[in-house]
C-alpha cells in the first residue's frame, strides 16, 4: 500500500490530477466534483476518537464521531483531511473513509505507522476521547453511473480502504447484473491484508466478485493468492478496454506501473481512475 505518511495524494481520471490523500495527505486545492459527489464546507469541524484498533501489524484504524452530532453525508471513496496540531502548527493529513456511507456508528480511518513520522506520533498515541479538527469530505475516487462493465479494483496497503467502503454498492450492482469486479490487493505478508475477511466473504457469496491477494514476501501461498506485484496479476486478468473500468489506489510506483499495463492494453485515460498515496514525514 504505501509505506509512509501521505503528504499529498494525487487523484485523476484523466492523468492530470487533483491532490487527494488517504493515509496522510494534504490537498493543494479542493477537487472538482463529479455527478453525485457530496462535499461539505471547507470550514473545520471537530471529531472525537471513539475507539481504535490495530487492523494490521503497522496499520491503526481510528473510529471518530463528530462532536456536534451533525450528519456527514459522503460517497464511498472520499476522504477527510485531519488538522493535527504539531509544534504550534497544523499538519494536514488526509485519509480515505473506510466505513460504508449511511451506516450507523463512527467513521473509520486507517493510518499506517511511519518510523519518525510526525502524524504517526499523534495518531498512534491518540486515546479515546481525544479531539481533532477535520475538513471534508473531498474526492472524486468514487463509483460512477457507469454502463455494464467489469471493475478492476487495484490497491496496495491502505489504498484498499476506499474499496471496503464501496462493498455494499458493488454487491448491489453485481446482483442487478450491472457489473462484475476483480479486487487485487498487494502487500508484503498475509498479515497486512486489510479487511480481507470482508472481501473474502463477498467473494464467497457472489462469484462475480473475485478477491486476489498479491503477496511479495510469503514463502507459501494459499488458495487464490498470487506471488509478486499487483500489476503482474492485473496483466494475467487480460484487461479489456471494451468492457473494463480500472481503479488504482496506493503506492505511486504501483499506480504508474498498473497504468502502463492498462495503457499498453489500449485503455483510454477516462477508464482509469487513479489515486496516489504520496509519502512525507
Amino acid at each position: 500500500m504505501r509505506g509512509a505518511e501521505v503528504a499529498s495524494r494525487a487523484e485523476s481520471s484523466t492523468g492530470s490530477g487533483h491532490p487527494r490523500p488517504c493515509e496522510n495527505a494534504r490537498p493543494a486545492a479542493p477537487p472538482r466534483t463529479v455527478a453525485g459527489e457530496r462535499r461539505l464546507s471547507n470550514l473545520p469541524f471537530e471529531l472525537e476518537l471513539e475507539s481504535a484498533r490495530m487492523v494490521a501489524p503497522t496499520v491503526r484504524e481510528l473510529a471518530f464521531r463528530r462532536v456536534d452530532g451533525a450528519a456527514m453525508p459522503y460517497l464511498a471513496g472520499q476522504f477527510l483531511t485531519l488538522h493535527l496540531p504539531h509544534e504550534g502548527k497544523d499538519l494536514r493529513r488526509s485519509y480515505s473513509i473506510a466505513t460504508v456511507p449511511g451506516a450507523d456508528g463512527p467513521l473509520a480511518l486507517a493510518a499506517s505507522h511511519v518510523e519518525g513520522g510526525r502524524a504517526t506520533g499523534i495518531l498512534f498515541g491518540m486515546a479515546p476521547g481525544a479531539r481533532v479538527k477535520a475538513t471534508g469530505p473531498f474526492g472524486r475516487f468514487v463509483l460512477r453511473d457507469d454502463p455494464p462493465c467489469r471493475y478492476l479494483l487495484i490497491a496496495t496497503g491502505t489504498g484498499v480502504t476506499p474499496y471496503r467502503a464501496m462493498l455494499p454498492e458493488l454487491a448491489a450492482r453485481i446482483a442487478a447484473g450491472r457489473c462484475e469486479a476483480e479486487l487485487l490487493l498487494g502487500v508484503r505478508t498475509r498479515a497486512e491484508l486489510l479487511y480481507a475477511a470482508e472481501f473474502t466473504a463477498l467473494a464467497g457469496r457472489e462469484p462475480r466478485f473475485r478477491f486476489h491477494p498479491c503477496l511479495s514476501r510469503e514463502a507459501e501461498l494459499g488458495a487464490g493468492e498470487h506471488r509478486g506485484h499487483v500489476q503482474v496479476a492485473l496483466a494475467a486478468l487480460a484487461p479489456d478496454p471494451a468492457r473494463d473500468i480500472a481503479y488504482l489506489c496506493g503506492n505511486p510506483a504501483m499506480v504508474d506501473a498498473a497504468f502502463a499495463v492498462l495503457t499498453a492494453a489500449g485503455f483510454p485515460s477516462a477508464n482509469v481512475r487513479r489515486e496516489k498515496y504520496v509519502s512525507s514525514n
